[in-house]
């Protein structure tokens, strides 16, 4: 009888025990499984509307800002829940709110959402962002602060600081953003994430309800009323919350839009700088950092220098170096702002107003990027501008007052300004034959940086001069215009002292035309097509193979204008229509100021403005030659390239008809994608790989692959005897609107296979 009353006595203390460790893992794992689920919805969903808008990078800058601006939702509705209501009424409250969300299950894009306009296409994505997947974010969001802060009501010996569980947090984000383009995109269609989706939110609501139970029954006893200083706080403080909070949200987008225009618009490389951002939170938010504040403070302008004076002009032609260098940038300003921001937190009593603090700041911090900047940019200049901003976020370069700050970085930013004017005066551009010189003087500037490292307002003033300088000038390159759109910063520049007329984009050729002779004398008539696009290239060899297998050309369709080259390869009486997605590539190729190659050879040519996968498809004409030549930078479209897509170029195909796709670049290997999907449809394709166009800066022509694709060989002409047989890839899966693979494609450019 004794035994059993001592077990009895010992069973309620045990029970305590076992529930007392396993409650921060339950916490724990509720904080993964949300965060999991939260950073997945991210670029499953993105890939989904990219067909919708062409693939832009801008695309993945206005996802981020609507996900940011939703987190702060669901930090500010965490903020008033957990002021408001007893812990019982507030878990009861989000667990209704999970209910609802879940009847909204699954994911997809909301009906009645068709082609974007014109105009105010970011406000579009961000409307149909809302509509489809705004209530599940904004219930995911609200749930980690939630979380926090009930553990930090639960009585847990651990619970004077859930800012731990932060970190377990970010790292469910991290998976997910791992496991997305390396276990997730490559395997899984669209259709299927969002059932394994659905599934995973099944169990966090399951985990949510023993969690808010577990606190409902322990808050009574934690609950103590805290003294006033603990519970409120100044603006100054708040201040400082926000704005190292802005700063690493805006740089993420910046630095992804940097490194995906010359790439590709894909999930794979979007998360890669989302992933260190939120990696950064875990490796900070700890009573133990990985890397110790101090250290990455000093690291900082060790790679800062070197990025001042290679990010802006000139050719990126160490791509691996660069992307390496921008992203270990990335990394230590990030980490240095979150270890800024750890240092700072108040007492957990606050904790959802910090989180709210900071959830604004990324709204700010994204929304400048994301949003402002190409509306008052003509270049990515809010890049530079928020590594700038980073650096005045560092530990005490504030410490002498304003005023000696000030002192100290005036003279790198009056020398800075004075070369501005002098520019906006003079114009003036430096010859080619000054390019080693001007390489001297970077390598020299940045000595002066680094040897200025440890007082930090000048070493600031300093990268402000060299962003300066890198912008205005570079040698043998004279800028005539530059614009932004939706879709990117497209460049015109005079080079070879000049000779050529160029069109960039990012860093990517666009066309060219010759204005002078190799003599000095101008080029008289019809400008001849360069680069890609060169008579006695593929291009022009597959265009004219067509017209003379079928005995001339009637209708002629070209997706992507670029300068408008291709024009030139028009013959008398044929029909050709183009169809570009950006307007400002319209205006630029349609100036004769510009370039001539409309005006000169298809004066008449209709451009169709819109994405050219629907407004192909709306056509209502047959083409003898459908030629594929959209680019957006060094990046082909996805959505472009898929069965559906390649079935939709058929309808608009005349029954002898030939397709030419354009697949050339530096990063991915696309003929296996566009043999599997030829096969798919039952067409025979040839590929030509171009060596000899010589040097771009030389001859002004460029290498190309050239893809051509019929219903018969026959209907290719000569392409059929001269080119290389394309044959399908059992090695690669068939492209689908609902699956695709980047990272496989990029890995077998790099290592062949």
């Amino acid at each position: 009888m004794s035994l059993f009353n001592a077990s009895d006595r010992m069973s309620p203390a045990l029970g305590r025990e076992a529930t007392a460790r396993l409650t921060p893992w339950l916490y724990a794992a509720t904080l993964f499984v949300s965060a999991l689920l939260l950073f997945s919805i991210q670029p499953m969903f993105a890939k989904m509307v990219l067909p919708k808008l062409g693939g832009a990078p801008a695309v993945w800058s206005v996802a981020m800002v609507f996900f940011q601006t939703v987190l702060l939702a669901g930090y500010a509705y965490a903020h008033l829940v957990n002021r408001l209501l007893p812990p019982l009424r507030a878990a009861m409250l989000h667990l209704a709110l999970v209910g609802v969300t879940a009847m909204a299950l699954p994911i997809a894009i909301a009906p009645g959402w068709g082609i974007p306009p014109s105009d105010g296409t970011a406000l579009w994505l961000f409307g149909l962002f809302a509509v489809s997947i705004g209530l599940p974010f904004f219930t995911l969001s609200a749930s980690a602060p939630l979380l926090q802060s009930w553990f930090a009501l639960s009585g847990h010996r651990q619970a004077g600081n859930p800012y731990v569980l932060y970190a377990a947090s970010n790292l469910g984000s991290f998976a997910a953003l791992f496991a997305y383009p390396v276990i997730v995109e490559p395997f899984l269609t669209l259709k299927t994430q969002t059932a394994v989706w659905s599934i995973g939110f099944a169990l966090l609501a399951i985990l949510l309800s023993v969690a808010g139970l577990l606190t409902a029954r322990a808050a009574p006893a934690a609950t103590s009323v805290a003294p006033v200083d603990v519970i409120s706080g100044s603006i100054g403080e708040r201040s400082r919350w926000i704005a190292l909070a802005a700063v690493p949200s805006g740089l993420v987008i910046a630095v992804t839009a940097y490194l995906t225009t010359d790439i590709a618009a894909a999930p794979f490389l979007w998360v890669v700088p989302l992933a260190i951002y939120l990696l950064t939170f875990v490796a900070v938010f700890r009573e133990r950092p990985w890397i110790a504040h101090g250290h990455i403070v000093r690291l900082v302008p060790f790679v800062v220098a070197p990025l001042a004076v290679s990010l802006i002009g000139g050719d990126k032609v160490f791509w691996g170096t660069m992307i390496a260098l921008n992203l270990v940038t990335f990394t230590l300003l990030t980490l240095m702002c979150h270890g800024e921001l750890y240092a700072q937190r108040p007492n957990p009593r606050r904790l959802t107003e910090f989180y709210l603090c900071t959830s604004l700041g990324g709204v700010i911090g994204g929304a400048f990027a994301g949003l402002l900047a190409p509306q008052i940019f003509n270049g990515n200049y809010e890049y530079p501008i928020l590594i700038a901003l980073a650096l005045l976020c560092m530990p005490g370069i504030f410490a002498g007052g304003l005023r000696k700050a000030l002192t100290e970085a005036l003279p790198g930013l009056l020398l800075a300004a004075v070369l501005a004017l002098v520019w906006v005066v003079t114009r003036w551009q430096a010859p080619a034959t000054l390019e080693l010189p001007f390489q001297v003087l970077l390598a020299l500037m940045t000595a002066v940086m680094l040897f200025g490292r440890q007082r930090p307002m000048r070493f600031f003033g300093l990268i402000v001069l060299s962003f300066v300088v890198t912008a205005l000038w570079r040698p043998g390159i004279a800028p005539i215009e530059t614009a932004r759109s939706f879709f990117g910063v497209h460049r015109v520049a005079d080079v070879a002292d000049g000779k050529a007329r160029f069109l960039y984009h990012g860093t990517t050729t666009h066309g060219a035309q010759r204005l002078r002779n190799d003599d000095g004398t101008p080029v008289s008539g019809p400008p001849a097509p360069l680069t890609y696009y060169y008579r006695g290239g593929p291009m022009g060899e597959a265009i004219a193979a067509a017209r003379t297998a079928r005995g001339g050309l009637d209708h002629v369709a070209v997706v992507g204008l670029g300068t408008g080259s291709l024009a030139c390869h028009r013959k008398q009486g044929e029909h050709w229509t183009f169809f570009e997605i950006d307007p400002e590539v319209i205006r630029i190729a349609r100036d004769p100021h510009l370039f001539a190659f409309m005006s000169s050879c298809a004066p008449d040519a209709p451009v169709v403005a819109g994405d050219a996968r629907l407004t192909l498809e709306a056509s209502s004409l047959r083409y003898d030659v459908i030629v594929l030549d959209a680019f957006s930078s060094d990046t082909i479209p996805v959505h472009l390239l898929t069965r559906e897509a390649v079935a939709g170029y058929l309808a608009r195909l005349s029954p002898h008809g030939v397709i030419v796709m354009h697949i050339s670049n530096r990063h991915l290997d696309l003929a296996p994608v566009v043999a599997n999907v030829a096969e798919s449809q039952g067409l025979v394709a040839f590929l030509r790989e171009d060596h000899g166009a010589g040097d771009l800066m030389t001859t002004f022509e460029s290498n190309a692959r050239i893809v051509v694709m019929s219903r018969d060989a026959a209907d290719t002409g000569a392409v059929a005897k001269d080119w290389t047989p394309l044959l399908p890839d059992r090695a690669s899966a068939l492209w689908t609107d609902d699956y695709s693979n980047i990272l496989g494609v990029m890995l077998r450019r790099k290592f062949g296979g």
